[in-house]
């Protein structure tokens, strides 16, 4: 009976388990990593973005956003949509073409592979033969052209992949088209570009690099007009009437020719080098848009002088009597004109560049051609991101003033709105507001609306001002200086350079109820800030943290403190620092925690730990936490870069000895080596270059950076007795040592006056000495103790002080729970026992219910260093989940990890960008969209599914006949209706040669 109640009860657990837990990355945050290829469609208003893993991205209008990895891993070289159709074609560094289509799955479309294709040439003809250079996805929407190194032009049918051999335009026949008197019939080289005449689709142009355009008919499959230039081409432009046609050549030169009319031989209007009469860069791309009055728009990339600015990323616009030379802060990749109209053919309206590093939007119908703020793929890493600190539930007040202080910083930007409007967003409305900090190199803190799908950038707060460094303020690196030529343009915001590395954040805490926020840096630097609606002059006076306490024998060899200004500094609407802590020695600060209610910020490093209070503006506590054996701590980064390759070189020259001397001693001694190679894999698993299965043991106290300060927290809990609860601060080093300390707080009216008090309350000394990463209290129920000014908000019911309080040390191998005020062991979990993992990161955060509104649970979520993600349940700490979500190698990616109150989390699967993860059944953010061809579409141009009432067996039986083949390996739904349309459109042949395959 007790075997069936202990089962029934087991099996209600797995069920609430599976209603409260649920793993799912959702949604990736940023700009993504090594762009290499862009592509737009103006009919779906979709752009797409290739990179070289193989990812492929599309966005549409805020929300609207889609992903797709090849299986393959090699480069997106160019993205092709196909017209009036939702699908698109790539095309890899491997040679490989892959057709994706958006289709639509329980109202949401997906973004799916359909299929994949390759050319083949003759039996032993070269590889340039069939490698594709240039690709045409014809107006008709069932065609693609594909032109190759070996001078060929391929014709195949989409979407079946199907090659039109009759149809191909082979090398040979263009080279018999070409007169004698065209360089000997000199080698054309590859085909460089693929142009469709605007005014007829059945001509298209065929440029080659060595300088030879040729106007091809594809109904009569000859050439009907040739264009001699001699110039390496680099790229060709066909007027929208039709009439002209622009090359731009590898001289930085372009030319315009005339192509109406019966004469065979265009001849050249005009040949122009926009920079100069000094050897130019090639110029790579050109686009000629006419305007309904006046002169057209001409976009030219490149073309800079050689010499002078060779190394300048560089696309000019030229309108009129306006020229500029728009200068990106990385290499253009490619870039693309939006223009108004039903059709979009009316007005040029923006200019969208893709860069290594952003996406930049110009409006061109705003005088002064002002960039247009992107509200996703924003440059995160427009300076190097450092940390990163999530808030969830923020009060409508506080963000209302945080957007307004943002707004003010914007006004540089245009007032129209994002051009890109594809796809419905079908995502439901954020139940809350959150906001996602991140910390920058460049001594910037910047606040993101995370929320929902986009992560929107909304301020920026520099903390730079606070110090004398390099920069000045009063440079404008926007404006160009006038009369300059070329008329240079600053545009973009990627800025990886820092004035001094010492600004870099490495700390965030903010505090949501009262609008404080703390932030501290990489040389001891910690400011506290208010938030000020309005602009404010003030000098922000500096207190130092003597962490060392007059230790003998230390002495620091790392980077001097930050010299903070004398002078009043004004400083804009937004957060205002107000007070100021510099530590010495000026280290890392590795812990920070504020406590609005009590006005104290407490802050740690590599040497100790001090309390502040930013009310009266001076020094509580500060606490030294080195030992003898913490030399190591006294050297700055670049120290212990060095003294760890020491380490290494000393290892290996000691292997080194020990084999050279068994050698030449004749021992053949296999114990003795094997000792050696011992101690050498010791050595570099203490220094934790990769994960390391092992026991617990304990470590010695000699270990380097065991005062190394790992984690900070206040509570008001049960110090000295049961019966008085205290405000308490705690402290955990990486030496497992924890340190708590009463305080004494004044009533409130003497707040301003009497001073506030710490004194030790305990210690303890985990017997494994491993670093302690967590530490926290639970209430009378088993609760974590509320934030602070929570209760005060009511946002949070009062924690129960009538039970007895627990202490939960969560140190790297172990949670470990504890009675208070006693102190005495309860129960704990050891995590490096299961699996020899270590808890690299660990947050609180409630699990809501799928089933019903009314039920949730706290518990912990943890990040381990073998990248798996766990939840412990509390206060039972008993083990619930686990998923593996990050690559063990991804040392970086783990270390970045945040996460928030509410199960979810981010982390850095790139320097650009963030994944966003769930580990909550309920509490989901993912893009939710749909995209559907424009209703004057032709349906022929449309995927269809089955009719109604048809078997797709048949279907699936006359394919599988075409392609001869044993089994049926094909996708069952989107795949078949691609292959039914083909085949009621073609019938069988089309099908043949096994050339459309699923993915």
């Amino acid at each position: 009976m007790k075997r069936f109640r202990r089962h029934g009860q087991e099996s209600q657990r797995e069920r609430i388990k599976q209603e409260l837990y649920g793993f799912n990355k959702t949604v990736e945050h940023g700009f993504p990593h090594q762009p290499s290829a862009l592509g737009f469609s103006p009919g779906l208003q979709l752009l797409a973005i290739g990179t070289r893993s193989g990812a492929i991205k599309l966005y549409g209008g805020p929300g609207v956003e889609f992903m797709g990895l090849h299986d393959e891993n090699a480069a997106v070289t160019q993205v092709h949509f196909l017209p009036h159709q939702v699908e698109l074609v790539t095309l890899l560094d491997d040679n490989s073409l892959h057709m994706w289509t958006l289709r639509a799955h329980h109202g949401v479309s997906e973004l799916l592979e359909i299929g994949r294709f390759t050319l083949t040439g003759p039996p032993g003809a070269p590889p340039s033969v069939t490698r594709v250079t240039a690709v045409l996805a014809h107006s008709s929407g069932d065609l693609l052209l594909l032109g190759t190194e070996g001078g060929h032009v391929f014709i195949v049918k989409v979407p079946g992949f199907r090659e039109l051999e009759e149809r191909n335009i082979s090398l040979e026949k263009v080279t018999n088209s070409v007169p004698e008197e065209y360089g000997g019939r000199r080698s054309l080289e590859h085909v460089e570009s693929l142009q469709e005449n605007p005014v007829n689709p059945r001509q298209v142009l065929i440029g080659y690099g060595r300088g030879l355009m040729v106007i091809w008919d594809l109904d009569s499959q000859s050439a009907v007009k040739h264009i001699p230039a001699t110039q390496q081409l680099e790229s060709v432009w066909w007027t929208e009437d039709g009439g002209h046609v622009l090359s731009s050549h590898s001289d930085g030169s372009y030319c315009r020719w005339k192509v109406a009319g019966d004469d065979p031989q265009s001849e050249q209007e005009k040949s122009e080098v926009p920079y100069g009469h000094f050897p130019c860069k090639a110029i790579s791309k050109i686009i000629q848009l006419p305007t309904e009055q006046g002169p057209p728009f001409l976009f030219l990339s490149g073309g800079m002088p050689r010499a002078s600015y060779g190394d300048r990323h560089c696309i000019s616009v030229i309108h009129s009597k306006t020229h500029v030379a728009l200068d990106f802060t990385s290499r253009i990749i490619d870039f693309f004109v939006i223009r108004d109209g039903p059709d979009h053919t009316g007005e040029p309206s923006a200019l969208v560049v893709l860069v290594e590093e952003e996406l930049v939007v110009i409006d061109l119908q705003t005088e002064g051609w002002p960039v247009i703020q992107t509200p996703y793929l924003v440059p995160l890493h427009c300076s190097a991101i450092t940390c990163s600190h999530h808030v969830s539930a923020i009060p409508l007040k506080l963000w209302e003033r945080v957007l307004s202080a943002g707004t003010l910083q914007n006004t540089h930007y245009s007032k129209k709105p994002w051009p890109m409007t594809g796809g419905q967003n079908l995502a439901p409305d954020p139940p809350q507001r959150d906001l996602l900090l991140t910390g920058h190199e460049d001594g910037t803190v910047r606040f993101w609306d995370a929320s929902g799908v986009c992560l929107y950038p909304m301020y920026k707060l520099s903390t730079a001002g606070v110090f004398l460094t390099d920069s000045d303020p009063n440079d404008n690196l926007n404006q160009g200086t006038e009369g300059e030529w070329p008329p240079f343009r600053k545009v973009g915001c990627f800025d990886p350079y820092s004035d001094d590395p010492r600004l870099g954040i490495q700390k965030i805490h903010l505090c949501k109820y009262s609008g404080y926020l703390t932030v501290a840096g990489t040389a001891g630097q910690i400011l506290v800030l208010e938030l000020n609606d309005e602009a404010a002059e003030q000098t922000v006076e500096a207190t130092v943290a003597d962490l060392l306490q007059g230790q003998e024998g230390f002495r620091w060899k790392g980077h001097t403190r930050l010299e903070v200004r004398e002078e009043p500094v004004t400083f804009p609407p937004g957060f205002q620092p107000f007070a100021l802590v510099q530590c010495q020695p000026p280290a890392v600060v590795t812990a920070l925690t504020l406590h609005s209610e009590w006005k104290l910020v407490t802050f740690g490093t590599s040497h100790g730990f001090g309390l502040y209070d930013y009310q009266q503006k001076n020094n509580v506590l500060v606490r030294c936490t080195l030992n003898p054996s913490d030399q190591l701590a006294m050297e700055g980064p670049l120290s212990r870069v060095k003294s760890i390759k020491k380490s290494l070189r000393q290892s290996f020259r000691r292997i080194r000895r020990s084999r050279v001397s068994l050698r030449k001693h004749h021992v053949n001694n296999a114990a003795k080596l094997q000792q050696a190679n011992a101690r050498l894999e010791a050595e570099l698993a203490e220094m934790e270059l990769a994960p390391v299965q092992r026991k617990i043991e304990p470590r010695s106290p000699d270990d380097s950076f065991t005062g190394l300060v790992r984690t900070l927290y206040f509570a008001d809990t049960f110090l000295s007795d049961s019966s008085h609860n205290t405000p308490s601060l705690w402290a955990g080093t990486n030496g497992g040592s924890v340190f708590a300390y009463q305080l004494r707080l004044p009533p409130v009216e003497r707040r301003g006056e009497d001073p506030v008090t710490a004194h030790p309350a305990k210690e303890i000394q985990l017997m494994h000495r491993a670093p302690v990463v967590g530490i926290l209290v639970l209430d009378g129920h088993g609760s974590p103790l509320p934030e602070p000014l929570e209760v005060a908000h009511d946002l949070a019911r009062s924690p129960d002080m009538q039970g007895s309080h627990s202490l939960l040390v969560i140190s790297e191998e172990q949670f470990k729970v504890f009675t208070l005020p006693k102190v005495s062991s309860k129960m704990k979990l050891k995590l490096t026992a299961i699996d020899g993992s270590r808890v690299r990161r660990v947050g609180v955060a409630w699990f809501g219910s799928t089933r019903t509104d009314d039920y949730g649970e706290s518990g912990l979520t943890v990040l381990t260093n073998q990248g798996d993600l766990h939840v412990v349940s509390l206060p039972g700490v008993k083990l619930q989940v686990q998923y593996p979500c990050i690559r063990r190698e991804d040392v970086s990616g783990i270390a970045s990890c945040v996460f928030t109150k509410h199960g979810q989390g981010f982390y850095l699967i790139s320097p650009s960008e963030f994944e966003r993860f769930s580990l909550s059944a309920r509490c989901v953010v993912e893009p939710r969209s749909l995209v559907e061809v424009s209703s004057e579409t032709p349906s022929t141009t449309q995927p269809r599914a089955l009719p109604d009432g048809a078997s797709v067996e048949p279907v699936l039986q006359e394919i599988q006949k075409s392609l001869e083949v044993d089994q049926t390996v094909l996708c069952r739904d989107s795949f078949v209706c691609v292959c039914y349309r083909t085949f009621l459109e073609n019938g069988t042949s089309a099908l043949a040669g096994g050339n459309v395959l699923s993915n």
